[in-house]
């Protein structure tokens, strides 16, 4: 039971530390463009623009502001979390095919813009969470990933244009590839739960106690009259 538990604290502690150090990266980031007085937007994403495409390397890490970097930190964080604790043998490839892909459709389909942010990154690990833990039945990844969607509220609708200084176009690209992503590798992440849980159910409803079993007398738990009072604890 100790090496079960001991087992468990390793693996989670084991898949924070992804999520700790590409989220350390990203506050560093800003951290030396405010120490420094520089502004690292020139270094986002401009769709259909060569000197714009090494945007998709650095687009993700970097933000407009404090604020901006805030609101993508704790559904960053726990979407990641979440990928390298239940997908350990894909996770740094799921994470960074949907790095990339997204990036490399953005520069495709976006606007005429500098594209900065990991919001695009956030949807992409958020669906593909959810859609994987639809196909493969698992009530874990979708309460996680509906967590997220609680605590990042606007994602639904980060996807259409209705803001201008938004990159919807980046919301969409990244649903996109954690959508395909999701049913590439569906035969990998946990198990399912769900049905486990109503075979569970279902075997509490059909047992039935048999009132009339005959307890022979010397093996009998209420042959001791101390006891007989105390089968609540």
């Amino acid at each position: 039971m100790l090496d079960l538990q001991e087992n468990e604290k390793s693996e989670i502690l084991g898949s924070l530390r992804f999520p700790i150090l590409f989220v350390g990266l990203i506050w560093l980031v800003k951290i030396i463009e405010t120490i420094s007085g520089a502004d690292f937007g020139y270094l986002g994403l401009v769709p259909m623009d060569i000197k714009g495409a090494r945007g998709i390397l650095f687009f993700p890490l970097i933000h407009a502001n404090w604020q901006h970097l805030i609101n993508n930190t704790i559904p960053l964080f726990i979407l990641t979390w979440a990928l390298f604790y239940s997908y350990r043998t894909i996770a740094l490839k799921v994470f960074f095919l949907i790095y990339f892909c997204h990036g490399f459709w953005l520069w495709f389909l976006g606007r005429e813009a500098y594209h900065i942010g990991a919001s695009g990154i956030i949807y992409g690990l958020g669906t593909f969470i959810f859609v994987s833990g639809v196909i493969r039945k698992n009530s874990n990844l979708l309460a996680v990933s509906l967590l997220v969607a609680f605590l990042y509220g606007s994602m639904v609708w980060g996807i259409f244009p209705y803001e201008e200084y938004i990159s919807w176009e980046g919301h969409l690209t990244g649903l996109v590839a954690g959508l395909v992503l999701a049913f590439y590798y569906k035969n990998y992440g946990p198990p399912s739960n769900i049905g486990h849980w109503k075979d569970i159910q279902e075997n509490e409803d059909d047992s039935e106690i048999d009132t009339n079993l005959e307890i022979p007398e010397e093996e009998g738990y209420w042959n001791d009259p101390e006891l007989k009072d105390k089968e609540e604890i």
